[in-house]
């Protein structure tokens, strides 16, 4: 495990105002050219001098994979944890400074494999953790082997003869957790990118950003139905608070619900308008549709939504936590590393 603690003497001031290259450390960038990875390092030292705050209030933790090198190219501190574990050790951090920006660096593999566990559980509590997680619905950095992500049937070197798992849906798994912040991005698309990483920089719980990017050297196609800037507008929806779900190259397409099962209309065909289609309200305390909304493009003919899914207010983990030692303290006093030796049930061995 690495650990990124050298001094970092930048603080911002009302007449120094921090900008994305006091964010990029010296380090070279070692990912393969083309790699989306480039992208989200841009996106969120893009993001994170508006803030306004110093370099030593961020902390940066991952876990292994490409994506996973992200903390030796931020100029804050950080850690390059093991394998899975990066919302375990985030947590800790969290709990024990809950003053700092803590983002959690993961991919497919890492997050949803070995680590799925502290993955649900770190939405699960309400963190506030940023929980950025690379899908490219294979193992890079080892060399090609399928991931939780990949499709049923895929061919890999893990899997000659295709997959014969089903595939998680992250954003399903979040939902399912309850998850205050869920979103998609994806790489190709910088500024929107950005401007979600701008949300949840704004929210008080974990947030969950899954980014949708090729991994150009074990699955550079995967996907291209999805990104491709041919097909984009066709196959995404851009989700907007307040607004009804509209895609298409023409903005002729749209989603209504019949019951609790999307469907896809074309405006101006067998009378659909507007006002039969889905208005997005990200604020729905209720998670069942933004459920649909994480599941949406497996649906026939229904795109795959990008944006902001979820985001509700409500209390985090590191206040509560903070609130329930303060009334111990007052009600009980400090005390002491003894009395708590010699508390409850104690024996002698002799």
């Amino acid at each position: 495990m690495t650990v990124n603690c050298e001094p970092l003497p930048f603080t911002p001031t009302p007449s120094t105002q921090p900008a994305k290259k006091d964010f990029a450390s010296a380090s070279d960038v070692r990912w393969c050219p083309g790699c989306g990875d480039y992208a989200v390092l841009n996106a969120i030292q893009m993001a994170l001098p508006r803030l306004n705050k110093a370099r030593e209030n961020f902390a940066v933790i991952s876990g292994i994979g490409c994506s996973s090198r992200f903390p030796y190219y931020m100029e804050t501190y950080g850690i390059h944890g093991i394998h899975g574990r990066a919302p375990a050790i985030a947590t800790g951090l969290k709990v024990a400074r809950p003053e700092l920006e803590v983002w959690v660096i993961t991919g497919d593999g890492d997050g949803l494999s070995i680590g799925g566990n502290h993955f649900i559980h770190a939405i699960r509590r309400n963190i506030g953790l940023r929980i950025v997680l690379f899908n490219n619905r294979i193992y890079g950095l080892t060399k090609g082997q399928f991931s939780p992500t990949s499709e049923l049937g895929k061919k890999t070197k893990s899997s000659p003869f295709g997959t014969v798992d089903y595939p998680f849906e992250p954003l399903a798994i979040a939902t399912g957790a309850e998850g205050t912040f869920i979103a998609r991005a994806i790489d190709g698309d910088p500024k929107h990118l950005a401007g979600i990483v701008e949300r949840a920089c704004a929210h008080s719980g974990t947030t969950l950003i899954e980014v949708l990017q090729n991994c150009v050297i074990f699955n550079d196609a995967a996907w291209n139905h999805v990104t491709d800037k041919e097909v984009r507008e066709d196959a995404t929806v851009v989700l907007e608070h307040g607004k009804p779900l509209v895609f298409g190259k023409e903005r002729n397409k749209g989603v209504k619900l019949a019951g609790t099962t999307p469907q896809v209309v074309t405006l101006g065909q067998g009378g659909a308008t507007l006002d039969d289609l889905w208005v997005h309200d990200e604020h729905d305390p209720d998670p069942a549709r933004a459920f649909v909304l994480a599941k949406l493009h497996q649906f026939p003919g229904l795109p795959v939504p990008v944006g902001i899914l979820r985001d509700i207010h409500r209390p985090t983990y590191e206040a509560m936590l903070e609130d329930q030692i303060a009334k111990a303290v007052a009600d009980k006093g400090a005390g002491t590393l003894r009395q708590l030796l010699y508390a409850g049930e104690t024996w002698e061995v002799t």
